[in-house]
């Protein structure tokens, strides 16, 4: 296959039944949201003085940042790495991380309880220095930035503003160094997060020196396992081209990095004696299990030579990663989470639709840039 690549809109209609049905499901969303606005946050979220955070936080900040981490990982292969083969896939992986940060930007406005101070963020001399969160709502602020910038060209390109172009690509450099860096803070910074929790964080996922080390993984990790996972759909539903010959790379790259995460995450159960843990028989042994079993498959498939050439069991493979990886962090964030007696949280019907009404609305997104601007890559010959 060659490197030489176009990028074109992929053109067709926007208006199909599947994104219209999508549609209903935003519209819901919105309609929760708008209640949250104006009724409060207690008319629509189960949270409480145990659980000061939902599905909300631990879906767009936890989850939804490490599903959008495919632009941190191509870049830090690619222009860290040196893998300019791989660049074909840069613009379709920014752009689903300018739409994940966006998305988990605007979630944890409305998931704030004083909304309207959301500014204070911008002001150094409110800030609480003694805090973790600052780092990673500074981070996703300006990462958010950074992706906007690292996206323009793709516009430019559209307008047919070469000269803007030129412009930009003299100091898109600098940028991308900021488009590795940010992330790293902000994913190493939860993992932090969950230091700071201590005790309330079940053993099972509570490992005091290694969180940061396992965050950055899974999200790297998850950040390669989405952009295979949008090439393969792209390819199925989306009539592209298919992108195994470049995926089947990234396919070896995850071998490597899922094989480092399972080895540190057993060893450090087996170093500090909490191997029992899993074998307690309730439900935080029978979520690790799951956890560990959606880990474990992508590698199983990844190490067979004849299935990582193809491009069913690559899909199939990066969803079981995603999967994997999200429940990880709903494990250690929420699941896993226990702040003491008295207190119980499981989300609302209403936060629920909002979480998929954010869902519905990236997907909706995408599939409206894909097919207007030049985004996905077609090689020549294609």
């Amino acid at each position: 296959m060659s490197h030489h690549a176009t990028y074109r809109p992929l053109g067709g209609r926007i208006f199909t039944l599947p994104f219209l049905v999508l549609g209903v499901f935003v519209a819901i969303g919105l309609y929760y949201i708008a209640l949250r606005f104006t009724d409060g946050m207690g008319a629509v979220a189960n949270i409480n003085g145990g659980y000061p955070w939902g599905i909300w936080v631990v879906y767009d900040v936890v989850v939804g940042t490490a599903l959008a981490c495919g632009g941190y990982a191509m870049a830090i292969l690619i222009y860290v790495f040196n893998k300019g083969e791989y660049h074909p896939l840069i613009r379709p992986a920014i752009l689903a991380s300018l739409l994940g940060y966006g998305l988990g930007g605007f979630g944890a406005l409305f998931d704030m309880g004083r909304w309207w101070q959301f500014y204070n963020i911008l002001l150094p001399w409110n800030w609480n220095f003694n805090a973790v969160m600052l780092e990673v709502g500074l981070c996703v602020f300006t990462y958010i930035l950074v992706l906007l910038i690292e996206f323009a060209p793709v516009p430019f390109e559209k307008a047919k503003a070469g000269h803007k172009l030129k412009r930009l690509n003299k100091v898109l450099f600098f940028f991308i160094a900021l488009g590795v860096l940010l992330p790293t803070m902000h994913q190493s910074s939860l993992g932090s997060m969950l230091i700071a929790m201590g005790y309330k964080v079940t053993p099972l996922w509570q490992s005091l020196h290694m969180q940061p080390v396992l965050a950055i993984l899974t999200a790297v990790s998850m950040g390669f396992a989405v952009v295979i996972f949008e090439a393969s759909l792209a390819a199925t539903g989306l009539d592209h081209p298919t992108e195994t010959p470049l995926l089947k790379g990234l396919a070896k790259i995850l071998i490597g990095l899922l094989s480092v995460y399972l080895v540190i995450r057993f060893g450090e159960l087996i170093m500090r004696g909490k191997l029992g843990f899993i074998f307690a028989g309730d439900l935080h042994s029978l979520m690790f299990l799951i956890e560990t079993a959606l880990f474990a498959f992508p590698l199983w498939v990844l190490l067979s030579p004849s299935k990582r050439t193809r491009g069913k069991p690559l899909m199939w493979a990066a969803t079981s990663l995603l999967l994997a990886g999200s429940l990880y962090r709903f494990n250690a964030f929420l699941i896993g989470y226990d702040p003491g007696p008295g207190y119980s949280y499981f989300p609302s019907v209403s936060e629920i639709m909002v979480t998929l009404g954010i869902i519905a609305f990236e997907i909706m997104a995408y599939l409206v840039v894909v097919k207007t601007l030049p985004v996905l890559h077609r090689p020549e010959h294609a």
